[in-house]
Parts: C-alpha cells; structure tokens; sequence
C-alpha cells in the first residue's frame, strides 16, 4: 500500500507531543522552582519566619505574659524588692537578687528571653519563688537588647557572661556558695544560656571551667544557621563569625555542665527541633544531657513550669540544685 502523508493528523500528532512536553517541562520547571524556594529543611521563606516567630503558635501571649507581670508583682510584695546590684558600668548592667535567709547558699541565675530585643529583670520575679523558699538566692539580670547594639548580639552575650563571672566572684558578699551556681534561661535567653555553658571561662574570664555547676535551658536556640535565614535577620546584625560563635551546638568541647532541655509540644517545630537536635549532639558528645517534652505547653507557657517546684523545668532545676 503507498504511504499517505495526511498534514492534519501529523500536525495534531506534533501539538499532543508539544503538548506533553510543555506539561513535563512545567513540571519539572515547578519541582524545581519548589526546590529552589526551600531555603532551610523543607522551609520556604514564609513558612520559615513562621516558625522562628512565636505568635503564631501561641495565640494566648499577651495573656500569659500578662501572668508574668502580675505574679512578679505578687512575688515582690511577698518577698520584698529584690536587691539591685550592680555586674558592671553600665546602667543596666544590674541584677535583681532575690536572696534567701540562707547563709553560703546555692545560686540560680535566670537569663530572661524577648527575641533578643525585648524582656526585663523585673517580669521575671515571679521565678524566685521556689528557690528561695527551698534556701537558693535568686539571681536575675539585666542587659542590653540588639535594637540597642545595631543588630549586634555579642553585646549582650558579653553582659551575661560578665554577670555570672561577677556572681563567682562577689558571691560571698551577699551569702552566696559561689561553688554552686546554677542556670537556667528561655527562649533567646535559652540561647545565651547555651553560649554560657560552652564559653572557655578559665581563658576569658578567669574563673574555673565549671563555674556553671547545671543548667535548664527552655525553648532554646543553639544553632543560629536557620534563625539567621529567618525574619529575625531582619534585625539582627548576623555575620559568619557571629553565627559560629553564638551557635552553641558547635562548641560541645567546651560543655562542662550537666544540661536539661525543656521544650513544650505546641511550640514551634524549629524550637521543638532546636532542642531535640542539641541533646542529640551533646549525647553524641557524650556530654551530660537530659532532654524534656511538656505535653501541652506552648513557647510562653513552659516558661512559667520554672516557678513551680513541681513543674517540670521548676522540678529539673531543684533536682540538679539537690534542693
């Protein structure tokens, strides 16, 4: 039979073959463009500032921090006005002692959160119930913010550390065991907590390298890679060099304390995984860690379990104080 070349039916053969390859193309041009958006885990950017920003998964804060500010008025009236004592030169560099009738007692060191922008010392009186009734000074500092400091968080890292080398040092003044200091720190304070515990005190500040005898560390971040890709690099000043010294998780060789990792399970699931991924490393580094879930807190919430001594941060950290 002669062969008939019949245009139309080629023609239509050539638009389902453009057609198909058009679709592939799209596809693979759309797996691809989604691959490209990822910028941290399986994270585009929005739903990666979602998950660095607390709002969103905890629609009660104004009413928990509310409790903050309340029950730290009750604490004062029920304790007295905590002692101001000054860490340094600086107007806020100042701590709220709360002290205990205890003479060479232990100590707990607070380090407040806020996003690294926001919090104070008096919101967080509320915390020094437990450990004083149970013969701990309470110690609560200021420092300074990084709207403060141009986006820069070294500034108020080296507050805190100066702080806990101040309390070392000046311990016996107020009654203080200056070999039992202890601490603990929430959300960004969780992550200048972690800095603390991995600092080289006996070179830079002079004190031994366990001066931090234990720590509970909340909702922390101890990695800052994914953070700085967040919306919080809005405001923060991130560099290289600062993103390496601040990430916690990279310098386990110098952790020389026991260290207990609270999160709550309606949190954020990067600080759900902030945590979880630290213990792993600290246990991988065959480093003393504990790691803890509260069932059914959120980020504010398991804040407050600190001021319950039979909470579960407040029970963690009585238990490593043997009180």
């Amino acid at each position: 039979m002669p062969f008939s070349f019949d245009p139309s039916v080629d023609q239509g053969r050539r638009h389902l073959i453009g057609t198909g390859l058009a679709t592939t193309a799209l596809a693979v041009a759309g797996s691809v463009s989604a691959a490209d958006n990822k910028v941290w885990l399986d994270y585009d950017q929005a739903t990666l500032d979602k998950v660095y920003d607390q709002v969103n998964y905890a629609p009660n804060i104004k009413v928990v921090l509310g409790r903050y500010a309340t029950n730290s008025d009750i604490t004062r009236a029920r304790l007295g006005e905590p002692k101001r004592l000054a860490y340094g030169e600086s107007k806020v560099e100042a701590l709220d002692l709360y002290p205990t009738e205890s003479q060479n007692a232990p100590i707990h060191i607070f380090i407040h959160g806020g996003a690294w922008r926001a919090g104070s010392a008096q919101s967080y009186g509320f915390l020094a119930d437990p450990f004083v009734a149970r013969g701990a000074h309470m110690v609560i500092p200021d420092f300074t913010n990084v709207l403060e400091n141009d986006g820069n968080l070294m500034p108020m890292t080296e507050q805190v550390r100066r702080c806990i080398a101040w309390v070392y040092q000046n311990a016996e003044s107020f009654g203080g065991d200056k070999n039992r200091i202890y601490l603990s720190g929430h959300s960004s304070g969780g992550h200048l907590g972690g800095v603390a515990v991995t600092t080289d005190w006996d070179k830079d500040y002079g004190v031994p390298a366990d001066v931090i005898k234990g720590a509970v560390l909340i909702s922390g971040m101890f990695d800052l890679k994914p953070v700085r890709l967040s919306s919080r690099g809005n405001y923060v000043a991130f560099t290289d060099e600062i993103e390496q010294a601040l990430s916690s998780q990279r310098h386990l060789d110098k952790l020389n304390t026991p260290v207990v990792l609270v999160y709550g399970d309606q949190e954020t699931p990067e600080f759900m995984r902030q945590s979880k991924d630290f213990a792993a490393a600290a246990q991988k580094a065959g480093k003393s860690v504990q790691l803890i879930e509260g069932k059914g807190y959120n980020h504010f919430e398991i804040a407050e379990t600190l001021a319950n001594p039979f909470g579960i941060a407040g029970f963690a950290a009585l238990k490593q104080m043997k009180l």
